[in-house]
């Protein structure tokens, strides 16, 4: 197991075993999961699950969900199985890509969540090839968005989280088919410009769009040390798995 390591999510609720030089979970997935308003007896589909991270870190939230995971990598997706095992969660994982949508996927989903890679072609100097795949845009944001269009039913709602410098192809994909989007800038600290988003939208939703308030994720205007700096709340969505609902009222 030299290979792997084995981590603590939400203050130790989650377990979950990781490749120790690939693409590592942090707080993306977290977040993913915080933000997305599935609700006891629904169906989640994660886009690029990896080893599980954000429909784990939504399971401990929300009750008897129906979830479903599709991973490229098939080293990632056999990591997702044995953590959905350890951690007395079901997860049916499928391997296969956006293009190519496994038939037992191809269903209505309530919620689809997304963490796609957004970091360009190069842009990261990672030597390895599972952590290139999960963080370098391969597939267009726009494919992303439509694939999960297509699988979510009417009503359903996507929650997804890019880099900000990707809303503008989002927003673009989603045209006749979700509406009703909210966006949640993430920005390191106070004052600071928003380096993610976190989009809500809804399939065929027509109220209309809203840019909401900032999300601060860390105190102070830089950091100061070699210790935890989270904001109260952002500490209480990392740390302790609360939702975002109130930052998407």
């Amino acid at each position: 197991m030299d290979d792997l390591t084995q981590d603590a999510f939400l203050c130790g609720k989650l377990q979950l075993w990781q490749p120790r030089q690939g693409y590592r979970a942090a707080t993306d997935p977290v977040l993913l999961a915080a933000a997305c308003p599935a609700l006891p007896g629904q169906s989640v589909l994660d886009l690029g699950c990896g080893v599980g991270a954000a429909a784990f870190c939504l399971a401990r939230r929300v009750p008897d969900l129906r979830l479903a995971g599709l991973e490229v990598q098939p080293d990632y997706a056999a990591l997702a199985r044995r953590n959905a095992e350890e951690n007395g969660i079901a997860l049916q994982v499928e391997v296969g890509d956006l293009a190519d949508m496994p038939k037992a996927l191809r269903v209505d989903f309530d919620h689809v969540i997304a963490n796609p890679p957004y970091y360009p072609k190069g842009g990261t100097p990672s030597p390895n090839a599972g952590r290139a795949t999960a963080l370098q845009i391969d597939t267009p944001l726009g494919d992303w968005v439509q694939a999960a269009s297509r699988r979510l039913a009417p009503g359903g709602w996507l929650t997804l989280i890019c880099g900000a410098d990707g809303l503008p192809e989002v927003l673009a994909a989603m045209a006749g088919k979700l509406g009703s989007a909210s966006v949640l800038p993430l920005t390191p600290r106070e004052g600071k410009p928003a380096l993610r988003i976190l989009l809500r939208a809804r399939k065929t939703g027509r109220a209309a769009f809203r840019l909401l308030a900032p999300f601060v994720i860390h105190h102070g205007t830089s950091h100061d040390g070699d210790r935890e700096s989270y904001t109260p709340r952002a500490s209480a969505i990392l740390r302790g798995g609360e939702s975002l609902s109130d930052e998407f009222r």
